[in-house]
């Protein structure tokens, strides 16, 4: 890779501006005084659309005045501040630590917010991973017992919508990331071969995304291999003493890569089949891409989220194929999910539930400016294909940013 690559795009004041401007006008539609931006361990790292920083703090965002962004320790304070001395203009000049919820609950006071109507953003958020919310329950409580009169409201779900149209830099971006993912889908093609571990599958998507000098969302990559398996999420080797897989001859090596450039992420669902697969895999196959191709020739400004999933739940209900994982969902942040109960009496799933479940079915008519991660997969008992790649919503209709992982990849 040339030095020249080595540049993501840099966001501007201008683009800093737009988006506290976008934030106060929420704040004005709903009579807030300040914003709580959860960081902290969220998934979906809200305060940076703030800040254009991640510290795992919060920040916080008076109506009039300047924000503040808070973190856990000195050591991040000093890291933004040689980024400063290196040229960085940081979009916030306040950065302070705070170690519990009184801390930051003091800096509201100190902004004249004690008594004020507070918006909550990360407090009942839904991305995967961060089901049960991003703030942690000792801040919480400590953050609201310090700020008895304060009047808080959670606007998790419309933060979340005001995130999802992307301007001309953000959207530069996710162009960005997006050849990440392409060129890590070509290095897994490459490595990808009967007595290859997991391990180095993983490790060179990994090494090509990061070449890029970009980051990785949590789980950073979600793979599997085998000649048909319902697990996915990130190999249990990884947090586990269990050896990687070794892939052999009639397998399916799968891997979501989530590589995202700022906070702007995209993902593509990277699938390589060591032929010869069987024939219920290729039938799969066949439906997974069909699905995809309904998407993209629906997709469009003003179609509903719902009517859009609908059309590509088609191809799975006509050929008696059941989804495991959504089929598309938003992307930036990840909350809009399409997931289907096509044929889902035919789903080899036995596992207990604990009390009722309470993911929300959210709503949304697609506007252009969104990116959605189509990843549709097709399941006939417990063998499944998953493709897919990063598609924006255009004027007109759609463009895909991703190529490689729309089809299986066949390796003879």
């Amino acid at each position: 890779m040339s030095q020249a690559r080595l540049q993501p795009p840099v966001l501007s004041l201008a683009e800093r501006d737009r988006r506290w401007a976008r934030v106060r006008e929420l704040m004005r539609e709903r009579r807030l005084d300040g914003l709580l931006v959860a960081g902290f361990r969220a998934r979906e790292m809200y305060e940076t659309y703030i800040s254009d920083d991640y510290n795992e703090g919060c920040v916080v965002f008076p109506l009039e005045g300047d924000p503040v962004v808070i973190t856990w320790a000195v050591l991040r304070v000093m890291r933004a501040r040689w980024s400063q001395e290196r040229g960085t203009t940081l979009w916030v000049s306040d950065y302070r630590v705070a170690t519990n919820g009184d801390g930051v609950a003091e800096v509201f006071r100190e902004k004249k917010l004690a008594d004020a109507r507070i918006g909550v953003v990360g407090l009942s958020s839904q991305a995967p991973t961060e089901i049960y919310g991003a703030i942690p329950a000792n801040f919480w409580a400590q953050f609201t017992a310090a700020l008895p009169k304060a009047q808080c409201e959670d606007i998790s779900e419309e933060f979340s919508h005001l995130m999802l149209v992307k301007s001309d830099e953000e959207m530069t971006q996710v162009r960005y990331a997006a050849q990440a993912a392409e060129a890590a889908c070509k290095a897994i093609v490459d490595v990808v071969a009967p007595g290859v571990g997991e391990e180095v599958v993983f490790a060179e998507a990994t090494r090509e995304m990061l070449r890029h000098g970009i980051g990785l969302r949590y789980p950073m990559i979600v793979m599997n291999s085998g000649p048909h398996t319902l697990s996915w999420g990130p190999p249990r080797w990884t947090t586990s003493g269990e050896a990687p897989r070794v892939l052999q001859r009639g397998d399916l090596m799968q891997a979501e890569l989530m590589p995202l450039c700022g906070n702007q992420e995209v993902q593509v669902q990277m699938t390589v089949a060591l032929d010869p697969l069987d024939e219920t895999n290729r039938k799969c196959e066949r439906v997974a891409r069909a699905s995809y191709d309904a998407g993209i020739k629906a997709m469009r400004p003003g179609i509903a989220f719902a009517d859009l999933l609908a059309v590509m739940e088609e191809p799975l209900q006509s050929e008696g194929c059941w989804g495991y994982t959504p089929l598309l969902h938003s992307l930036g942040p990840h909350f809009v999910a399409g997931r289907t109960l096509v044929n889902h009496d035919q789903a080899p799933v036995d596992v207990r539930f604990a009390g009722t479940q309470s993911a929300r079915q959210r709503k949304a008519v697609l506007q252009p400016g969104m990116v959605f991660a189509f990843e549709p997969n097709a399941c006939i008992g417990s063998h499944r294909v998953n493709i897919g790649g990063t598609v924006i919503v255009t004027a007109t209709g759609c463009e895909e940013l991703n190529h490689i992982p729309t089809t299986v990849a066949h390796k003879q």
